[in-house]
């Protein structure tokens, strides 16, 4: 199968007690349901119980799955030929938060293995923030185990956690361990790893959807946070773009200004725009776009024709 152009799939929409209707609103999309709040839009995923589809060109109706099985080399690119996972690795997803989520931690792989789970590090970047928004992330200065103990039982978690005022344009890396909650008013691009185990700590007293009161990992979660995990900042980004590097993602930032093509010929990537308008390989891309650049697209294929001066995107690859 040949690749000309990059690939799109179509979103897979979550509803959650603290969404809203932002993706709708900020970034155009037209939601399935009028009156219920959406908090997630998976755009590349290769969950069992949530596959991406292939919504353009010859590999339309194809999976994610199907791409990453049997179509590695052309789309992810030679280096990925022999990597061991069944399943393409990450996970992305934009995330809109207009009430508090839960303040939750992901296993390390260590403790995921113990209790059933998979591990999850994943990254934040900020699109939208409205006042006062805040994260949480990381353990305050002098918070232990005992401490947070007793912060659970007493229902006042979240004076234990260490808060962020984040801008637009901001990043967080969130490796497994860390404790961690998005504030309301905040529309985030989230990359992780391929996994969808999330331990509550706390849920701030409410309900579920359904009504009934959501389920807590008090034990689990005591098992995964890392206690020497203590008041994190913001990720500096790289004189290449570089916001985050670590075993399972490479992402950088990328600006019309300063790119003509987006990747290099060889390289596999998702390409995620976070502002403005592109015009590439014959296609208008706007905030809110993801897409798969296919590693076997030609450098010519690749080049940006046309671009707002806002114009920014995240280059998602595998390392």
């Amino acid at each position: 199968m040949m690749f000309q152009a990059p690939v799109r799939f179509a979103p897979i929409y979550q509803t959650r007690v603290w969404g809203g209707r932002r993706l709708e609103t900020l970034l155009g999309r037209k939601l399935p349901e009028s009156e219920v709040p959406y908090g997630e839009s998976w755009e590349v995923s290769d969950r069992p119980e949530a596959e991406s589809v292939v919504i353009s060109g010859e590999a339309k109706g194809l999976t994610l799955n199907d791409l990453w099985m049997w179509h590695r080399r052309e789309v992810f690119g030679e280096h990925l030929a022999g990597h061991p996972a069944e399943r393409f690795p990450l996970l992305m997803k934009i995330l809109d938060a207009c009430d508090d989520l839960s303040i939750q931690v992901h296993p390390p792989a260590a403790v995921a293995a113990e209790l059933g789970g998979e591990p999850k590090t994943e990254m934040w970047y900020i699109a939208h923030t409205e006042p006062g928004a805040k994260l949480y992330a990381g353990l305050r200065q002098g918070v232990t185990k005992e401490a947070l103990q007793s912060a659970l039982a007493e229902g006042n978690v979240a004076e234990c956690v260490h808060v962020i005022e984040p801008k637009r344009g901001d990043c967080l890396f969130l490796p497994s361990g860390r404790i961690h909650a998005i504030g309301a008013g905040l529309l985030i691009y989230e990359i992780q790893q391929n996994s969808d185990t999330t331990y509550r700590v706390f849920d701030w007293n409410r309900v579920g959807l359904d009504g009934k009161p959501r389920a807590l990992h008090v034990e689990e979660s005591l098992q995964s946070i890392d206690f020497s995990d203590v008041e994190p900042t913001v990720q500096q980004r790289g004189g290449d773009g570089t916001l985050a590097v670590c075993e399972y993602f490479d992402v950088k930032l990328k600006h019309s200004a300063r790119q003509e093509t987006v990747g290099r010929a060889g390289e596999g990537l998702t390409f995620a725009m976070v502002s403005g308008q592109l015009t590439l390989a014959g296609e208008t891309w706007h905030a809110g776009d993801f897409a798969m650049v296919p590693a076997c697209l030609a450098q010519e294929q690749r080049s940006i024709l046309a671009a707002s001066g806002d114009a920014a995107w995240l280059e998602v690859c595998v390392p």
